[in-house]
């Protein structure tokens, strides 16, 4: 069974066109429609529905994807390792992030590993937690960091990396100078809450909970399905929220934020490296995850943190390390 034909097969489904899989893998769409005819006739079963529009696998076609996806998996991890034997690693590292880690710590990360190797392509994917870990059990993601401990047998969590959520407000609001507030003193103030599945505000509900206090005490004003948003939402003075500090490092060194410390209250949080149990990770993907290890315990010694690291945005330190603008504007 030709493994190109194979990879076209996937890339059919996984796009649910024709017409974008022959973009995809630059050929025109006669040749992959001949190609997914070939595999038909190979197996001697029907693959491909395609209903009007809609491109959808039939159960045998079901069958053949999962298994070319691990055949092509094998392939690549094999021309990964060949290349590593002679020095030069390379290939494709397919890698997703839950929305702070995806969009605050990864990307350096793989900037400096690809720095490194040069010849490799990345492909991160951002989105909620959930989301990250369901590509992660359908075999289209090999890696993931996440802010949520996933409750899900098929995966495996490393602990990596904290990170703590802060009060966050705008410097007109009344909170911006006072030292520091009562945790009850949230509720009924304007707040603005992240999405349901969001790894962000599923801790900082038990968190709030541990600390004897119902997040459904909150008045939510606006629910946002990102961190930026809510970012800008404070900004535009719709209300406070409680954020991750790696999101808001950088307003907080120019006082375009201010964080309010909450009275005798940390809320912390860790960040996972996520794996599917049941797959063998590539060389590629083994190197990379070797160098995050590196990082992290490179980024423990240096802060004096016991496991897991402190993570520090670029120019800027960790709370409980820095002053906090809650005095000035």
């Amino acid at each position: 069974m030709d493994i190109h034909r194979l990879e076209v097969f996937c890339k059919v489904l996984e796009m649910k066109s024709f017409t974008k899989a022959a973009e995809a893998v630059f050929l025109t769409q006669p040749t992959v429609s001949e190609h997914i005819r070939a595999l038909e006739e190979e197996v001697g079963e029907k693959l491909i529905d395609r209903l009007g529009r809609e491109i959808l696998p039939t159960p045998a076609g079901k069958i053949l994807y999962q298994y070319a996806k691990d055949l092509i998996r094998i392939r690549n991890s094999a021309v990964q390792a060949i290349n590593k034997f002679k020095g030069d690693l390379s290939g494709h590292l397919l890698i997703g992030g839950s929305t702070i880690p995806g969009t605050y710590i990864l990307p350096a990360l793989l900037g400096a590993f690809k720095a490194r190797y040069p010849s490799i392509l990345v492909t991160l994917k951002i989105g909620g937690s959930g989301e990250i870990v369901e590509k992660l059990i359908e075999g289209n993601l090999e890696l993931g960091l996440i802010g949520v401990k996933w409750d899900d047998r098929r995966i495996l969590l490393e602990e990596i990396f904290s990170d703590e959520l802060i009060l966050t407000v705008y410097p007109e609001h009344p909170w911006a100078k006072r030292g520091a507030i009562q945790l009850d003193e949230l509720a009924g103030e304007p707040f603005i809450l992240r999405e349901r599945r969001s790894g962000t505000r599923m801790v900082m509900n038990h968190s709030l909970e541990t600390h004897g206090f119902s997040p459904a005490q909150l008045s939510a004003v606006a629910e946002m399905g990102s961190t930026e948003a809510v970012r800008q939402g404070i900004k535009a003075r719709i209300g406070i929220s409680i954020l991750s500090f790696q999101a808001v490092a950088e307003d907080l060194d120019r006082g375009t934020l201010v964080n309010v410390p909450l009275d005798g209250v940390t809320l912390s949080r860790s960040f996972y490296l996520a794996q599917r149990k049941s797959r063998q990770p590539s060389p590629l993907c083994t190197a990379f995850l070797n160098y995050v290890r590196e990082q992290a315990a490179a980024r423990n010694n240096k802060t004096n943190h016991s496991s897991p690291a402190a993570v520090e945005p670029p120019g800027a330190k960790a709370p409980g390390k820095r002053k906090r603008k809650n005095t000035s504007s």
